[in-house]
């Protein structure tokens, strides 16, 4: 007798759980294989794998960037999918909503933050990329400025790339 049906009372269940795990793990992989329907076929188009060099993922951050020189803090969170989570730098509260989002970069755009990236390494895949690295701020209104580290998450929609996690936070060594 297989392995499964040790158990009569899960005999029917296993197949499928090992059924949905594999659809589980293919979601998590960002995309599947993309399938190509032949050319006489009038079958729907097969889903895109996008994938971007290193240098198309860098300028996200120059977007966002330029997005906080806006002032505007609805600019700011139109860098972020609807459902996306926010792990700002100076807030222990962590942004799921639009409307958080905004509440944090209202407060964090007052002192005119402008970041420059001093150390990165991006990792891209299919409809999804990664830049880790470190990071400056500078702030216009005070003249402070303040080092950290972060991570963005991108998944690309269909038509851009757009931010799914974003954590920062300060440097704990003193420099």
């Amino acid at each position: 007798m297989p392995a499964f049906q040790n158990n009569p009372k899960e005999n029917h269940v296993k197949p499928f759980k090992v059924i949905a795990i594999g659809i589980i793990l293919a979601a998590l992989a960002g995309c599947t294989t993309p399938r190509v329907a032949p050319a006489s076929s009038s079958a729907a188009p097969a889903a895109i794998c996008k994938t971007a060099d290193e240098v198309e993922i860098a300028a996200l951050f120059d977007r966002w960037n330029q997005s906080l020189q806006t002032g505007d803090p609805k600019k700011v969170v139109a860098n972020y999918a609807a459902r996306s989570i926010l792990l700002p730098t100076l807030s222990n509260k962590p942004r799921l909503t639009p409307a958080e989002k905004e509440d944090y970069f209202r407060h964090f755009l007052k002192d005119r933050p402008s970041g420059r990236i001093d150390f990165r390494r991006i990792e891209t895949g299919c409809n999804t990329a990664v830049d880790s690295g470190l990071y400056t701020f500078t702030f216009a209104r005070t003249g402070s400025v303040l080092s950290g580290r972060y991570t963005f998450t991108y998944q690309w929609d269909g038509a851009q790339w757009l931010i799914t996690s974003h954590h920062s936070s300060v440097m704990p060594e003193k420099q």
